[in-house]
């Protein structure tokens, strides 16, 4: 990769002393790079801009305070789910002032984050647990509006996920919705319990399924000292999943 300092020190070395000044130009501006994380232009830009770069540890909290402030206005749920994120990170004191400092930042907006995201791409576990702090806090008022979702599905997508797996992460947060006792599923609920949309491939349908019956099984909870109520809430999850697919199965002709 040719990072901008790499790249201007070797144009700037080779218009000095020809090859020998380029490669000792690209040495010196790829430490440069280095020293100030920059990763490409727009890093350059930034710093023009006074916006330091983000340490990959305040990544996250940018990204929540983006989420928090997305809808207008940042609510008491949204503080206390980022002091929950906080402590199951287990931060030192000065790890959580930055914390706050990169989640204040977040609430402005300014932040291009797509090639922050792209650093952890390559680490599946990180970035499935970015995202699903990030759906936590799309949850923290109760609620998840259109653009908190649009954001999700962005950054989704720059962590390599597909509208699929970020739609079942989103369900598996989003709050349990009291259904009276009797009521019949219909096939949009089934999709929506799946996390899947009406075009999605059977199998990625069938993937999705197994994913939410493994989580949710009430064997699971075997050995673990599970309450009743968390047993039959547990069993009454899988049967609804159970359900939801069969219905999806019979509507496609399966």
């Amino acid at each position: 990769m040719w990072w901008p300092s790499t790249l201007i020190g070797a144009g700037a070395g080779f218009a000095v002393a020809s090859i020998p000044g380029a490669l000792l130009g690209a040495l010196l501006g790829q430490a440069m790079d280095r020293r100030l994380r920059l990763q490409g232009w727009e890093d350059v830009r930034e710093r023009l801009g006074g916006r330091p770069a983000l340490r990959d540890e305040e990544l996250l909290f940018v990204l929540l305070g983006r989420l928090a402030k997305s809808d207008g206005r940042v609510v008491d749920g949204h503080i206390q789910q980022a002091r929950q994120e906080m402590a199951r990170l287990d931060m030192t004191e000065p790890a959580r002032l930055r914390a706050i400092a990169a989640f204040n930042r977040g609430k402005s907006g300014k932040d291009r984050v797509g090639r922050y995201l792209h650093r952890i791409k390559q680490q599946p576990h990180a970035a499935e647990g970015t995202l699903r702090a990030c759906w936590r806090m799309v949850w923290a008022d109760g609620k998840a509006g259109m653009r908190e979702r649009e954001l999700l599905l962005e950054w989704g997508r720059h962590l390599g996920m597909s509208r699929t797996q970020i739609q079942a992460l989103a369900l598996e947060y989003e709050p349990r919705k009291v259904v009276p006792e009797g009521a019949a599923m219909t096939y949009a609920s089934a999709l929506r319990l799946l996390g899947v949309e009406a075009d999605t491939e059977i199998d990625q349908v069938k993937q999705a399924y197994r994913r939410l019956v493994s989580k949710h099984h009430p064997d699971k909870l075997a050995g673990s000292g599970a309450s009743e109520e968390q047993l039959r809430e547990a069993t009454e999850r899988t049967r609804e999943l159970h359900q939801a697919y069969a219905m999806v199965r019979k509507r496609r002709g399966l």
